[in-house]
């Protein structure tokens, strides 16, 4: 039997659940955006590969600066090997043209008079220009054989355009985290139906997808409902960790006579690390880890804490899963334009919405429940236990 350690702190919490965890596989795959990394990119080649110009203009010898008037021997155009450049003149050249031999610097166009065909004349600015000057020396953003992108990077836009670079067509990407939503709870009904007082329509389940859904890096499968039942439950969950790398539940983790996900979990022999944490909403939650190093993770079944706890925990961990080195990526800080001077001896995740890049006002809440309130933040505040203020406070995104 495991014993379910004590943590005051989330971040410890995260940490020691995510240690356990298995990364995906990979697989061969052309690069895509919001795909992770599982080897690393290397230059197959110097970057710039030849010495270049930086920008349209003038290749010439510093000596020839000294000239009233030099004449234009030629033309060095991108694509083209590169050409020779005689004393005494000067060659015209593009951006990204590879620098003609002889020539020790590229003098702007705007810094020259090109009213006499075929030659130019200075402009008195160019006396400022030394030798390499406006030129891309070859290797010089990296060398053939360097680490271009680490393993674990996941990718942008930007990253592919590096890996193109390099010719990085077909890489190593770790898969896609596999993820199952099991929504438990007798009182739930799904989104089309007409639901008495005593009932709900599931938002649980369409929350949690869509978290997972703005991030390529997971493969959410259609969630899934489940009464408070312990064989089903049990069945269900047997059969999710069967297909996926990742389970979220949501309800059914507190200690009340209908909450079996603690107790099922165990029966089918998986590790939980922590259950029930000094947070605010969502203490009820619960962190496990199967046999074969599958996460799991019981939300409670409140709307407002189980995004919270989502976007907190289940997110970070999924990283993790899915190979990224920073995985742990230090959230963004905010300020209160409007702070209440209410404090919890809890850390307290309160929902917000952003009014600029750097600054949120709180939002009115009625509670986990209140599902008005939730749509209309932008995302929670981290307030540790027993502060108050402006901030800045560490801010989490829907």
């Amino acid at each position: 039997m495991h014993l379910v350690k004590s943590f005051t702190d989330p971040d410890d919490a995260i940490i020691a659940l995510a240690s356990l965890l298995r990364t995906v596989a990979s697989e061969p795959a052309i690069p895509v955006a919001g795909r992770v990394l599982a080897e690393p990119i290397f230059a197959d080649r110097d970057s710039p590969a030849a010495d270049v110009s930086a920008m349209d203009g003038y290749a010439i010898r510093i000596a020839d600066l000294s000239m009233d008037r030099v004449s234009i021997s030629g033309e060095a155009q991108p694509g083209q090997p590169p050409t020779e450049l005689m004393p005494g003149t000067a060659q015209r050249i593009f951006t990204g043209a590879v620098v003609p031999h002889g020539a020790e610097a590229i003098v702007m166009r705007e810094d020259t008079d090109e009213s006499s065909a075929g030659s130019i004349v200075w402009l008195d600015r160019v006396g400022q220009l030394t030798r390499g000057g406006n030129i891309r020396f070859q290797g010089e953003n990296g060398k053939a054989g360097d680490s271009i992108l680490n393993a674990g990077s996941l990718l942008t836009s930007a990253k592919i355009a590096a890996a193109a670079n390099f010719g990085a067509s077909l890489i190593a990407l770790h898969r896609a985290v596999r993820v199952t939503i099991i929504v438990t709870g007798n009182e739930l009904l799904d989104i089309h139906s007409s639901p008495t007082a005593w009932q709900l329509r599931d938002s649980n389940g369409p929350t949690i997808a869509a978290v997972c859904s703005q991030r390529s890096w997971i493969d959410c499968r259609h969630p899934t409902r489940c009464g408070d039942n312990v064989p089903e439950l049990k069945q269900r969950l047997e059969d999710a960790l069967a297909n996926s790398d990742a389970v979220i539940l949501t309800g059914g983790v507190s200690k009340g006579d209908y909450d079996h996900v603690p107790g099922v979990i165990a029966d089918l022999g998986a590790q939980t690390v922590f259950h029930q944490l000094p947070i605010r909403p969502g203490r009820p939650i619960l962190g496990a880890v199967s046999k074969a190093g599958q996460l799991i993770l019981g939300l409670p079944g409140n709307p407002v804490s189980a995004i919270v706890g989502m976007t907190r925990f289940g997110i970070p961990l999924l990283a993790k899963q899915s190979g990224q080195l920073d995985w742990q990526a230090l959230p963004r800080l905010v300020t209160v334009a409007r702070p209440s001077d209410k404090t919890l001896h809890l850390h307290w995740y309160r929902l917000v919405r952003l009014i600029s890049p750097t600054m949120v006002e709180l939002i009115d809440s009625q509670g986990s429940g209140d599902l008005v309130a939730l749509s209309q933040s932008t995302g929670v505040i981290h307030q540790p236990p027993n502060t108050t203020g402006t901030g800045p406070w560490s801010y989490f995104a829907w």
